[in-house]
């Protein structure tokens, strides 16, 4: 594979004129444009570079039906009530909405011929991801602090294609190796040619990662993204499993990032790793006498074991992600911390300034990168901004600590929308367009699920061929 240095076109955005000549030098004629739908999902299409010149000023309309429909492609047939503000539906008549191109999120897809490759977002929108993220990280900064996040995947290989699968009713499944082979150097070095195209192409598209290896499972892969500023942080995770997914399907593979795909395994992890800095870029979590944590540190804990529960639909989107979140199964169950500990839900990391962080560890592999991170450093504003004391650390096993209902994750989906619905501190941040479309859209998700359970439920810890439908491949 051609690495590509992601730098190459980086002078090349001053304005669209340098654009232009660029294009014409360098004979491009198309680009691709892609924007994240609420899902999580990256939706997007060829342009020409006629189009895209005049859309760096303008932006571009794209259908606003990608908020308007779930994962897959069912339009969603609710109807707003009295007081809600629903973005689009029936109602609306699914216009097309301005698009502005994120010129600074080039990359290059190494396999397409090196096309340019860029993200995009809605101009006007509450329910727009990336813009979710944008105002969360405003808030944060309205108090003297940045995000600094990094995210980290497993997910599951298989010898199937999107053919295959679907011809098997996603049963019996050839994974891409046998055994639970955890951290197996045996596993990499066999098939390090695989491994170093990952890593080459995370590399060439500027998504680097800090570390692959083989995870607990038969060809499970665990990928940790280098830190970086949040919302770039977010838009690598995005890319990540997108191009993830896309480089395995061309090599007759198959990778999915379900939290749940199978009741015999544990659960898919999309852990984010996270701290502040000030406005100088200086880390905050840290206390510098004691190496202990500050009290910015603390109260973030604090707010994250107070709010996350309220969130956690953005964290745990989909019917299946509740599937992962059981005792036992390496995720956590409660909103408990401890020091070094992987059964609880914060897991804080002590260690030299740059690298003193808390690992959340509720969210799965499934989540949208940009509502996760909008939600947990929501929930850590919201404890530094009214200086929340969290609970003593949880020492050893945190699955069978006596904790408060308010620190116990939802048991379902439909539980944690009501709670987002509900919420009155997810309204002052992201406001009442976005919470009751985002609650709307996941009570649907409920919905669908249900109106089929009699059928597939006979087995209550039997993950539903329903659900490897719906989220097996896209999400």
């Amino acid at each position: 594979m051609i690495i590509i240095n992601p730098s190459y076109y980086c002078d090349m955005e001053k304005d669209t004129q340098e654009l232009k000549v660029f294009f014409k030098e360098k004979n491009i004629q198309y680009v691709k444009v892609a924007i994240t739908d609420i899902d999580g999902v990256l939706r997007g299409k060829y342009m020409h570079v006629d189009k895209f010149l005049n859309s760096t000023e303008t932006g571009f309309g794209f259908c606003d039906v990608i908020f308007g429909w779930d994962s897959a492609d069912n339009l969603y047939e609710f109807k707003p009530t009295e007081g809600e503000e629903l973005f689009t539906g029936w109602h609306t008549g699914y216009p097309d909405q301005t698009v502005s191109v994120v010129l600074d999120s080039k990359r290059t897809i190494p396999f397409e011929n090196n096309i340019l490759l860029y993200l995009s977002e809605l101009k006007e929108g509450e329910v727009c991801p990336r813009k979710t993220l944008k105002t969360t990280l405003k808030f944060l900064e309205s108090i003297g602090f940045k995000g600094k996040s990094s995210l980290e995947y497993e997910f599951f290989l298989f010898r199937e294609t999107p053919h295959t699968v679907r011809d098997k009713d996603f049963r019996n499944l050839d994974s891409f190796t046998p055994g639970m082979f955890g951290y197996s150097l045996l596993r990499n070095s066999v098939h390090s040619d695989l491994y170093l195209e990952i890593l080459e192409m995370c590399s060439s598209m500027d998504f680097p990662l800090e570390s692959l290896h083989a995870e607990t499972g038969p060809g499970v892969l665990e990928a940790a993204i280098t830190v970086d500023e949040t919302l770039r942080s977010a838009d690598k995770a995005v890319l990540f499993k997108t191009f993830m997914k896309v480089l395995a399907q061309r090599k007759h593979l198959m990778a999915t990032f379900m939290a749940k795909w199978s009741e015999k395994y544990p659960g898919q992890s999309g852990h984010i790793h996270c701290s502040l800095v000030d406005l100088q870029n200086r880390p905050v979590f840290s206390n510098e006498q004691t190496g202990e944590m500050s009290e910015v540190m603390v109260h973030f804990l604090g707010g994250l074991q107070k709010y996350m529960k309220e969130f956690s639909a953005l964290v745990a989107p989909t019917v299946n992600s509740y599937r992962r979140l059981t005792i036992g199964a390496w995720a956590p169950v409660n909103m408990t911390w401890g020091k070094e500990n992987r059964t609880t839900g914060f897991r804080v990391i002590l260690g030299k300034p740059s690298a003193q962080r808390i690992e959340n560890r509720l969210p799965g592999a499934d989540a949208n990168p940009y509502l996760a991170l909008s939600a947990t450093f929501a929930a850590g504003f919201l404890g530094i901004k009214e200086k929340i004391e969290p609970t003593k650390p949880t020492y050893g096993g945190a699955y069978f600590v006596d904790t408060e209902d308010r620190y116990r994750v939802p048991v379902s989906l439909l539980e944690a929308a009501k709670l987002f619905k509900r919420s009155k501190a997810a309204r002052s941040i992201w406001g009442n367009k976005f919470v009751d479309h985002f609650s709307s859209t996941r009570v649907w998700e409920y919905e669908q699920y249900i109106k089929k359970k009699p059928i597939f439920e006979k087995d209550s810890l039997k993950v539903p061929n329903w659900e490897l439908k719906r989220y097996f491949e896209i999400i």
